[in-house]
């Protein structure tokens, strides 16, 4: 791990594996913690990542946002192939779980504490080790887990009612659920605030007993890779500025649309995309 006296101060800070995913064109970065912490710096946020990769990835991509690595031999690899029954992922080399004792000091402060697990590898009892910070979760890591031939696929959550209740918002898609519409009542009862993502579709917003639908804009879809933590990243930072989460999620919606037009990520939301996709709040 980086020493804590070259960190400072975040306030956005994303927990969770910078992932390596093989590609047709060779390995490229990918994982929550690398399309967040950019989607947050885009925003204007300074961005703090915990995570754990092999001393020998490239980190070229992430060279502007300091991360705290914590000691792996490994880097967790995926390969994703599209077949007639849809996409089928493998892993390879799990990188180590992720504590509390991987956090530097200073970052634990941060007013925004991201959970972005990918495959089990964040500590649930991070929900609650942050005492004054909004505690944000993409779930979609602790809703799978992988054989013996490393081909990953849908588990149970025992630990979603403890860990749902320590935080502020979540952010699933109905794929990381397979669809299960009683999984979704079940999240959306044991958190104040709930976002589905439903693809081109848009996303659901549960809060405080009602539900609504945001419909995404229509755009010419290139890429959807990382469109639904570029969703969450600025879901979770509208809802923490303005505290209003029918309007976090009406920005997250038009963020996420913009973000398909571009591969991989090249759709980190530019300037003038945030701009447009902000409205006037009035106190």
């Amino acid at each position: 791990m980086r020493n804590d006296l070259r960190l400072q101060p975040v306030d956005y800070l994303v927990i969770g594996h910078i992932t390596q995913d093989l590609t047709p064109n060779g390995p490229v970065m990918g994982g929550t913690a690398a399309y967040s912490a950019l989607t947050a710096q885009a925003l204007g946020l300074r961005v703090g990542i915990v995570t754990a990769h092999d001393p020998n990835v490239n980190m070229l991509t992430l060279q502007n946002i300091p991360v705290a690595a914590a000691i792996s031999e490994t880097t967790t690899t995926f390969e994703n192939k599209q077949t007639a029954h849809g996409r089928v992922q493998h892993v390879f080399h799990p990188a180590p779980v992720l504590t509390l004792a991987d956090v530097p000091e200073v970052w634990r402060t941060a007013p925004i504490i991201h959970l972005g697990p990918v495959l089990q590898e964040v500590d649930p009892k991070l929900t609650r080790a942050f005492e004054n910070a909004f505690i944000a979760l993409t779930p979609q890591g602790w809703l799978r887990t992988y054989n013996q031939d490393g081909l990953v696929h849908y588990t149970d959550w025992p630990e979603a009612r403890y860990v749902l209740e320590g935080a502020n918002a979540a952010v699933i898609s109905v794929e990381d659920v397979q669809g299960s519409e009683e999984i979704i009542d079940e999240m959306s009862a044991s958190i104040r605030v709930l976002a589905v993502t439903e693809g081109s579709n848009g996303a659901r917003l549960y809060w405080n007993g009602d539900v609504r639908t945001f419909r995404a804009p229509a755009a010419e879809e290139v890429d959807p890779t990382g469109a639904g933590d570029i969703f969450a990243t600025g879901f979770f930072y509208r809802l923490h500025t303005t505290r209003d989460p029918w309007e976090a999620a009406r920005f997250a919606t038009q963020l996420a649309a913009n973000s398909v037009t571009r591969p991989g990520l090249s759709g980190i939301p530019t300037r003038e995309e945030i701009n447009d996709c902000k409205i006037e709040i009035l106190p």
